[in-house]
């Protein structure tokens, strides 16, 4: 599935700044909870600070997001989505079109990330971007 057609099915983002970087990364496996009777709970999000973020189109999916501005006049997003819960996707928007970010820009990104998701552990890299 390409970038575009997985940031379509990921919420409806409050900043419309366009993704100029992203990374999605592996988190740790965690047990499914023991269900005797019925179906098993829904998934709950890895990070507290991740909140419910609807699809228009499809209002069934789980997805949930945390916005931030961040210095400099980025927005860090970070995305979850329960049907692929071992994913936490970060996006870098910012109001830059057809260019590259700066090396600085890609390094304030990573560490945004990384003291976001720091609670979470040491997660692996499954896929990157610094130009969407």
């Amino acid at each position: 599935m390409s970038l575009s057609a997985d940031v379509a099915l990921l919420g409806s983002p409050k900043s419309r700044w366009p993704v100029a970087a992203w990374i999605r990364l592996r988190l740790p496996h965690r047990e499914a909870p023991l269900v005797l009777m019925g179906s098993a709970p829904p998934p709950v999000p890895p990070l507290e600070l991740l909140e419910p973020n609807p699809v228009p189109t499809d209002p069934r999916r789980r997805i949930f997001a945390h916005e931030e501005e961040r210095p400099g006049g980025w927005v860090l997003r970070l995305v979850w989505d329960s049907e692929d819960p071992e994913v936490l996707e970060a996006e870098y928007r910012a109001p830059v079109y057809g260019a590259r970010l700066a090396p600085t820009m890609v390094t304030e990104f990573w560490t945004a990330v990384r003291a976001r998701t720091a609670p979470l552990g040491p997660l692996s890299v499954e896929a990157a971007d610094p130009r969407a």
